[in-house]
């Protein structure tokens, strides 16, 4: 109570004059006063340079990525859809989406790890060119064996773009304060989903022109635009920061790398090292040391929680319309492609909604994520029973649920992965945890692109019941999901060492119990922000 008082009083003292601030006080070690709006401003600084970087590269990936779901109907009337100019079955189309996730997830860690070894920004700017080359060589299937080798190429490539942006954002934002941006750049694959479903609608009217057919331009396009964002980021994105007053070493193939500008300067660099000095002190890190993060058991239920929300969301990614098409088989195949749209406009909408609210009570992650879920349950059980043959329209209903119950859940266990591992095991932490949890946790979407959905022979058929079994799998592993949440935050209470437990910054992949500096974005973690300092909160 003490402690409080002269808390109080410093701040009545400190904002005595002209342009005074709000000031946020740490009430756990009485330490003085932190001029909260100056360090928000710093960090809004570097929301300009990194969010729309992110949220582009992140569009235009996903709609390479995912592109082969609307392939599938795209011009079905005149027989220029994927398995027709292929000449491949639906459980062949399963298999190719399969094969990309295999590759997702054995060369997720290794491409976190060297991006920790190397530029982060020279590394990223390599997976979305090689991406964008990738996608544009789709355009030139002409038998399976293409689509899987290319498929198979795509996941090597994209392996650790992912895990890597969030790991990317531990290098300028405390871990409390990631899941907001995490799910700004997230909606990009919800608005890519949305626009590339509308603007399929016109790619299949450019079907026969130039010999192409409307799904070969639309890979075409997509990978030419993404190859050349992946060069202009050697220019956008920010390198890892330095210390004020150190440059970085321009030695050997570096030289011959265009340099980027540095996120801050002068004074605003001088206040993100004193707010977050943890991520400028990095020590190599070991083999011990990736190894006491994989066996850390706090991976393996943020492993079943991610399992569980990508392997849904990527299952409707990619058989949206065909799941829509089952519920009315008369709809035509550019309705299709609208008719997907505002499942992901849903999906952003709780986005923006959940997630700046996530952050604001960092402690309560697992009731922001199990709420989502429960929600993502419901749709699916309206997808799988609602409705009658002469009224479909309570199934799309139960989709449009699932949308709006996937947005929020996988950028909030990517932000739980960040606040767990990063105080735990420094930075080795968190890009080994990170490409763990969205590595294995894509296993998932192994299980509903190939065993489920067309790939599931009975399941597969006409009628009322077609994919009622696949639907049922998917709340099964979604109610792991919760599970694992709940799981989650029991251990956490009783071992202790969570979020907000251990608040150390050791600027290294450090043992458990190695105690070091606490920096003042650390300090300000103990506490949650809740509804403070919105707009309905000033004065």
């Amino acid at each position: 109570m003490e402690k409080e008082l002269a808390c109080e009083q410093r701040t009545r003292q400190a904002g005595e004059g002209e342009g005074r601030h709000e000031l946020d006080r740490d009430a756990e070690t009485g330490l003085g006063v932190v001029d909260i709006q100056r360090i928000e401003k710093v960090y809004r600084k570097l929301d300009f340079r990194i969010i729309p970087a992110f949220w582009t590269l992140y569009f235009l990936c996903s709609a390479i990525r995912s592109n082969v779901g609307l392939a599938q109907t795209m011009n079905l009337a005149q027989g220029h859809d994927l398995a027709s100019e292929l000449n491949i079955r639906p459980k062949e189309i399963s298999l190719g989406l399969a094969l990309f996730y295999v590759c997702y997830v054995i060369f997720d860690l290794p491409s976190n790890l060297v991006m920790t070894r190397l530029s982060p920004r020279v590394w990223m700017s390599r997976i979305v060119i090689a991406v964008g080359i990738i996608g544009s060589c789709m355009a030139a299937m002409k038998a399976a064996w293409s689509f899987y080798l290319l498929r198979l190429l795509l996941g090597i490539v994209i392996a650790g773009m992912w895990p890597g942006m969030a790991y990317y954002l531990t290098l300028f934002y405390p871990p409390s304060r990631t899941g907001k941006r995490i799910g700004q750049y997230f909606t990009a694959a919800q608005v890519s989903a949305a626009v590339v479903s509308l603007v399929s609608a016109g790619f299949q009217k450019m079907d026969g022109l130039q010999g192409l057919v409307g799904f070969q331009w639309m890979f075409l396009l997509y990978g030419l635009v993404t190859i050349c964002l992946g060069i202009g980021l050697l220019w956008w994105l920010p390198d890892r920061p330095l210390p004020p007053g150190e440059t970085p070493d321009r030695t050997g193939l570096d030289k011959w790398i265009p340099q980027s500008r540095p996120a801050l300067t002068g004074e605003d660099a001088l206040i993100h090292y004193e707010d977050l000095t943890r991520v400028y002190r990095r020590p190599r890190w070991t083999v011990k040391d990736l190894w006491h993060v994989v066996t850390d058991w706090r991976v393996w239920p943020l492993f079943v929680m991610y399992f569980g929300v990508v392997g849904v969301g990527i299952g409707v990614q990619n058989y949206a319309t065909v799941i829509i098409r089952g519920t009315n088989p008369n709809l035509t195949s550019i309705q299709l492609s609208l008719l997907a749209a505002p499942i992901w406009i849903m999906d952003l909408i709780a986005i923006l909604l959940v997630t700046p609210f996530s952050d604001r009570f960092h402690r309560h992650r697992a009731l922001f994520f199990s709420v989502p879920v429960c929600i993502q349950i419901v749709g699916l059980l309206m997808t799988t029973y609602a409705g009658s043959i002469a009224n479909p329209w309570p199934r799309y209903g139960g989709l449009l649920l699932i949308g709006f119950g996937l947005g929020p859940t996988v950028p909030i266990t990517m932000t739980w992965t960040n606040e767990i591992f990063q105080p735990r095991h420094g930075e080795v932490g968190v890009a080994a945890a990170s490409a763990l949890v969205s590595g294995l946790g894509n296993l998932g979407s192994i299980l509903t692109t190939y065993a489920l959905f067309a790939g599931w022979p009975t399941d597969a058929r006409q009628g009322r019941k077609q994919y009622r079994n696949s639907t049922l799998v998917m709340v099964g592993i979604l109610c792991l999901s919760i599970l694992s949440a709940a799981t989650m935050t029991v251990l956490l209470r009783h071992f202790g060492n969570g979020p907000n437990a251990k608040q150390i910054s050791s600027g290294s992949s450090t043992s458990e119990g190695e105690v070091g500096m606490v920096d003042g974005a650390a300090k300000r973690e103990l506490q949650e922000r809740g509804f403070g300092r919105l707009w309905w909160s000033r004065r």
